[in-house]
């Protein structure tokens, strides 16, 4: 069962987070050929003063 586990900053609607898990989806059965069905794909959102970014959390940057 292939698994894409994908870290994202926080503040994207519901809508973008399930339009991404589709297109992950559809990645991984075109690329792996995995049946559509044993495809998973986990998204961890996390606070943007946890990222760093040139030695700045991309909070401090506005990101």
């Amino acid at each position: 069962m292939p698994i894409a586990q994908l870290y994202i900053l926080e503040g994207r609607s519901d809508e973008v987070k399930e339009a991404l898990i589709s297109e992950i989806t559809e990645a991984m059965v075109k690329t792996l050929d995995a049946p559509r069905e044993v495809v998973r794909v986990i998204v961890t959102e996390m606070p943007k003063q946890h990222f760093g970014m040139g030695g700045s959390s991309a909070k401090k940057l506005g990101k």
